[in-house]
């Protein structure tokens, strides 16, 4: 098959251009699907802006994905054409010292398909078919788009290793921030405390089940954690937007032996953190990367309905709107959080 079609990328700052490619011949282990959902990433937003460390532009958007397999190398034995399918994105070696003891996460030639020169905002993607997972009937197309960024929150609160009745506080209600916060309340935890600096967002944050939320621009955050926790602090907090302030924050209304987990990017790799408070508090500083055996989970509780992805969904836009739906997203007025790009 050598149709060509065409895929988004981010030429320049804040331009979305589409580029024509050409579907490579399948290898045995490949399949073809037919792309029928992608989301709009906060990675895809660092690309946007030019600012992702470890995506110079020009490069490929879009890995949040779900379709169907129109097409199956000759060695593949577990999809068949017609099969409803979402795409684990994630490139390893399968050689290295920590893929060949199951830690793929941690692959020391670790990459992603969009860094790759394949995104997602096209009407076709080819996998390797151990990347490929059956999405389940109970979820929509749209739905399927999330289980990427469900499986990057799931492995981040794994984490935490929370335990049940612990105060959680995540900074950042964006889709990840959201999405830690529904597992943390799966997780049992007790009261969550989200921080961020957009009313809608602190306002779709309560409406998940946040027990408070604070806006970041007013007043004494920290302070104010520490008086609602009897001046303890929490037991995990979540970084989950990428800025040293936020970094800092976490660290400092954490409770002597709590944990701050760090899944945010950084577009400004270097932070400056008060270092004497790991000693005085006997503080953990984690990160979390990515996803490693995630997504079955993710699939599972999803379709259970024990975290109702389509909750995340506030906007559902065609290919040829994708330029708007990311100046929707960076908009300040928008109401915007989670926006899926409908491919038919």
């Amino acid at each position: 098959m050598t149709e060509a079609y065409p895929m988004a990328i981010v030429s320049a700052p804040g331009k979305v251009e589409f580029q024509e490619k050409r579907l490579p011949q399948l290898s045995p282990t490949q399949v073809l699907i037919g792309v029928k959902a992608s989301a709009i990433c906060g990675s895809d937003l660092h690309i946007f802006k030019g600012r992702h460390p470890s995506a110079p532009l020009p490069v490929a958007i879009g890995h949040e994905v779900s379709g169907t397999v129109l097409e199956a190398g000759r060695d593949v034995s577990t999809l068949k054409v017609g099969d409803r399918v979402v795409v684990e994105p994630v490139i390893v070696c399968g050689e290295c010292y920590f893929c060949r003891r199951g830690a793929y996460s941690l692959c020391t030639q670790i990459s992603f398909q969009y860094r790759k020169g394949q995104g997602a905002f096209a009407p076709y993607f080819v996998a390797e078919e151990q990347w490929v997972h059956p999405l389940p009937d109970a979820l929509s197309f749209e739905e399927g788009a999330l289980i990427e960024p469900f499986s990057v929150a799931l492995h981040a609160v794994q984490k935490g290793n929370i335990q049940f009745g612990q105060t959680v506080a995540i900074f950042g209600a964006g889709a990840i921030g959201l999405l830690v916060l529904l597992l943390t309340r799966q997780s049992g935890a007790g009261e969550t405390f989200v921080v961020d600096v957009q009313s809608h967002r602190l306002r779709k944050a309560r409406g998940l089940g946040a027990s408070e939320v604070m806006n970041n621009l007013e007043g004494d955050t920290v302070q104010s954690l520490l008086d609602k926790t009897s001046q303890l602090g929490v037991d995990r907090a979540f970084e989950a937007v990428g800025l040293e302030t936020t970094l800092v924050q976490s660290l400092k209304v954490l409770r002597k032996g709590g944990i701050s987990i760090l899944v945010g990017i950084f577009e400004k790799p270097e932070a400056t953190i008060p270092a004497n408070l790991f000693i005085q508090k006997e503080i953990s500083l984690v990160g979390s990367q990515g996803y490693c055996w995630d997504f079955q989970t993710a699939l599972k509780l999803a379709a259970q309905g024990r975290v109702r992805l389509e909750e995340m969904i506030t906007d559902v836009i065609p290919l040829a709107s994708l330029q708007k739906g990311f100046e929707l997203l960076m908009d300040p007025q928008s109401e915007a959080i989670k926006v899926v790009v409908k491919i038919e």
